[in-house]
């Protein structure tokens, strides 16, 4: 069972600190909801557990079975166990997605262990066929004029391939439609295993209804600062989040932000995942 433990995590970027004190463990077989405002450090914390560069780690440690990561790049936290489901997934013209997956897979593999592609071919052949995704998709380019809802569905294919330890999926309810949310739904619930933590990020419920998480937190100015069960989503689809101000203390619930940080520059390297 894998375990990912994130230790009074302090962050920031361009001088400004984003995450304040992030303290969170996800061990496999637990879905974790992290609810909050927009701009109170939700996808700053996948990105930063995925190691984007732009970020700065002040102090505290990110660990994977009790292995730092802290100073791993990229694509050696994905052969470790982790993925994240973007919330903008990047486009890459030139390079489809059954080069990209097959390559991905691979990368996973133990040293010296190599890729069955018939076997490969019919498992992202069935990945397709039950995320709707239709035909041709193995020759299409990487999102390369995919709709948003292709987007994010054919990040839920690239997961189901890879098969991760402990899976971040940031907003992957934006953009969908009904139909499209139950197909991603049906899929990330039936990947669930004891061999899979999973943390969702969103702001609304009907993703949660979707994929009922075990645990709940919401983040506030870079701070998690409840945590529960299913009752916290039905508080904040009855009355939001300003009920908090009072709770905490505090005259808002976002802080300004800097400039948001694209992915391109960690997509572009040996994995994207």
């Amino acid at each position: 069972m894998a375990i990912l433990e994130i230790k009074n995590l302090i962050v920031s970027v361009e001088d400004k600190i984003i995450l304040n004190g992030i303290n969170l463990t996800v061990k496999g077989g637990e879905t974790h909801a992290v609810m909050g405002p927009n701009g109170t450090g939700k996808s700053t914390l996948a990105q930063v557990v995925m190691g984007h560069p732009k970020y700065t780690i002040e102090s505290g440690d990110i660990l994977l079975d009790g292995i730092s990561l802290k100073d791993k790049t990229v694509d050696e936290r994905s052969r470790a166990g982790l993925f994240l489901a973007m919330q903008n997934p990047v486009e890459v013209p030139g390079v489809t997605n059954f080069d990209f997956v097959k390559t991905a897979v691979q990368a996973h593999l133990p040293k010296g262990q190599h890729l069955r592609i018939g076997k490969f071919i019919l498992q992202m052949e069935d990945a397709a066929k039950d995320l709707k995704m239709g035909t041709g998709l193995a020759h299409r380019f990487l999102n390369e004029g995919f709709s948003g809802g292709e987007k994010k569905r054919n990040e839920i294919l690239q997961m189901k391939m890879i098969r991760p330890k402990i899976a971040f999926l940031d907003e992957i309810d934006s953009g969908l439609d009904v139909d499209a949310l139950r197909i991603v739904g049906e899929n990330v619930t039936a990947m669930k295993s004891p061999d899979l933590g999973m943390v969702l990020i969103t702001h609304y419920q009907r993703l949660l209804d979707s994929i009922v998480p075990d645990v709940v937190h919401i983040m506030i100015r870079g701070q998690i600062v409840k945590t529960g069960g299913r009752e916290l989503i039905a508080k904040v689809d009855a009355d939001g989040y300003d009920w908090l101000k009072t709770e905490l203390g505090i005259d808002t619930l976002e802080e300004e932000q800097p400039k948001p940080v694209a992915l391109g520059t960690c997509a572009t390297r040996k994995t994207l995942h």
